[in-house]
């Protein structure tokens, strides 16, 4: 979720409307922003499985203001 829910928009819908969507279609949502990416996954050696997804938004401020941290990860997981 983002600091401001009000502030922060992409493509003028709430950052918040990306959440679970397909990483390829949320990062086309947030083409103009900066993006801060982090993948979450167990903490196991695994492999990923289906749609990699956009999970959580975050609003950066200070010296990445403006800037859009997203978590993403996969529908499922099978250990390796």
């Amino acid at each position: 979720m983002t600091s401001d829910p009000g502030a922060a928009s992409a493509a003028g819908a709430p950052v918040e409307d990306l959440v679970m969507l397909p990483w390829t279609r949320a990062r086309a949502a947030l083409a103009d922003r900066p993006l801060r990416l982090r993948l979450v996954a167990p903490p196991y050696p695994a492999l990923g499985l289906g749609v990699l997804r956009l999970l959580r938004v975050r609003v950066l401020d200070g010296a990445h203001d403006g800037a859009f941290e997203l978590a993403v990860g996969y529908d499922g997981y099978e250990r390796l």
